[in-house]
């Protein structure tokens, strides 16, 4: 597989079902685990993959420093502890006994590697911003060309690591940030690769020296992804000797669970059965089903270089019934959401109104901005999510309803996510699943890897940079509710919809299956078993 180099999003592609079928654990004691999932990952390159397809696949074979298995509750993986006594000094201290799958033990020198690649200027990676607060970084978390240590970043020892971050910062902001999304690589398989050629490499498509429960056995794209167990795994041996990742139509997903073809849907959004299926689902008496809110949410992201008036932008947000959506297509699993903070998150500012629905108002400011209602709309959909396909179709006629002249183009997820990142678009859906702590500088900032809409903001930027400084919980909420008036106002995103996630898992499933909170999935990955199982 060769995946592209603009990794930034969470989508859903439309693709084949698996060709693997049956053979499931059913009754207990099963040999293989087989899950339903939607969108294959965009990359296996463990520091280059932002999207939640790539991370969920990665996350069966690789591990990170620390699990966060509930909202800011952190548990040890590959770290036991990551502490600090002033919030700007961190010590990270490594399980003595981690080792990779080729036998070589997993070390200090493996965790600094793996931070100076990321920030190494040649690097291709999506997770600049996760050690941008690091010293000696800019703010796309890249270290000054000719440079290639992080300054302050050292093995004091083999399972000690220590760095320090630009100004004291909250602890938690650390531990979700670097210990929960950073996941390690091995220096001595990819040290002697130059930066520049990481993300060619053949371990970059498909690990093969890996720290997690799991061993990737094959990848057949679009179709599945196949795993062994790990039987050196630090943690303990797995006890369901192998997982195979079946990719799908969402449509396709209920028909599997109901013939035991898949005995689980995958988490982070990426496997969600459709709500007009939930009910077939939930009768499934072979199946436990439950609805859970979610963190994740649908975004148009705006051209702001083809809408440069922010009226242009507000007047497109007020053409849309996005009640509508979470009614007829959500059949109510979800909400409107202003902003990048759903109602599961402690920094969400409940003082701002929801924009509203006023199609006169819409045409009234995009009348006042000057706006040719002739002009053509170039209007990108990934195709895979039929949810958000659909909306997409809704949104269609409200802006017909209004005279816009919107034209829409369905592409796959690659596809999307190439004319995403080249701005090869006037306006494209995109779905997004950020972390509990609030730093959203990826999407917003001017230089933020994520930042599809080309907006730049002074303002914005000064203050997720104070916002992402502020180690005190009331200080930095009171930085993030500014930031979400400003982003109302200027509406570079604007954020449609949060749908709630659809955990389907068979009773053969003694232990394991998808959590409210997406990190607690793969947080447990290792301890999962069928009935029966010793």
């Amino acid at each position: 597989m060769r995946a592209p180099k603009t990794l930034i999003a969470t989508a859903a592609a439309l693709l084949v079902a698996a060709g693997c079928s049956g053979g499931s654990g059913s009754g207990g004691g099963g040999d293989t685990l087989y899950i339903g999932t939607v969108n294959p990952p965009a990359s296996m390159n463990p520091i280059n993959q932002a999207d939640i397809g790539g991370q969920w696949a990665v996350r069966f074979a690789m591990d990170t420093l620390v699990d966060q298995p509930e909202p800011l509750k952190f548990i040890p993986k590959l770290a036991e502890s990551i502490t600090s006594t002033d919030n700007k000094v961190f010590t990270v201290k490594l399980h003595p006994g981690a080792k990779w799958s080729d036998g070589q033990p997993i070390t200090a020198n493996d965790v600094v590697f793996t931070l100076n690649l990321i920030a190494n200027r040649d690097s291709l990676t999506s997770l600049g911003s996760n050690v941008s607060s690091l010293q000696g970084v800019d703010a796309t978390g890249k270290l000054p060309k000719g440079q290639s240590k992080i300054p302050g970043l050292s093995a004091t020892n083999d399972t000690t690591v220590v760095f320090s971050t630009k100004s004291p910062v909250d602890p938690n902001y650390i531990k979700e940030l670097i210990g929960t999304k950073v996941v390690i690589v091995p220096e001595h398989v990819l040290g002697k690769i130059e930066p520049a050629k990481v993300d060619d490499s053949k371990f970059a498509q498909l690990p093969d020296v890996t720290s997690g429960p799991y061993k990737f056995s094959k990848y057949t794209a679009n179709a599945s992804i196949e795993y062994v167990a790990n039987p050196g795994y630090y943690l303990g041996a797995p006890k369901i000797p192998s997982v195979i990742m079946k990719i799908m139509p969402a449509a396709n997903l209920a028909g599997e669970l109901q013939s035991g073809s898949i005995l689980m849907n995958s988490g982070g959004g990426i496997g969600n059965v459709p709500f007009q299926d939930l009910k077939t689902v939930q009768a499934i008496q072979s199946v436990n089903t439950k609805v859970n809110p979610n963190i994740g949410f649908q975004t148009i992201q705006f051209n702001v270089k083809k809408f440069p008036d922010p009226r242009l932008r507000q007047g497109l947000a007020h053409a849309i019934n996005r009640q509508q959506i979470v009614d007829e297509l959500l059949r109510g699993n979800g909400e409107v959401v202003d902003g990048p903070y759903t109602s599961q998150s402690p920094y969400l500012n409940k003082d701002l109104k929801n924009l509203s629905y006023d199609p006169d108002l819409a045409k009234k400011l995009l009348t006042e901005a000057g706006w040719n209602f002739a002009t053509k709309i170039n209007f990108v959909v990934p195709t895979g999510n039929e949810i958000r396909e659909r909306s997409a179709d809704i949104m269609l006629q409200n802006f017909k309803a209004i005279g816009l002249n919107v034209v829409q183009t369905n592409y796959d997820f690659p596809t999307t996510l190439a004319k995403a990142r080249a701005k090869d678009h006037d306006m494209v859906l995109m779905g997004l699943n950020f972390n509990v702590d609030p730093d959203v500088s990826t999407m917003y900032g001017t230089d933020g890897s994520f930042n599809l809409t080309g907006y730049s903001s002074p303002q914005s930027d000064r203050l997720l940079e104070a916002g992402k400084a502020e180690p005190e919980f009331a200080a930095r909420q009171k930085i993030y509710n500014e930031l979400q008036k400003l982003w109302q106002d200027e509406l570079p995103v604007l954020t449609l919809y949060s749908d709630h996630s659809v955990a389907a898992t068979s009773k053969s499933i003694a232990v394991g299956g998808v959590a409210p909170f997406w990190g607690g999935t793969v947080a447990t990955i290792g301890q999962w078993a069928f009935e029966g199982a010793n």
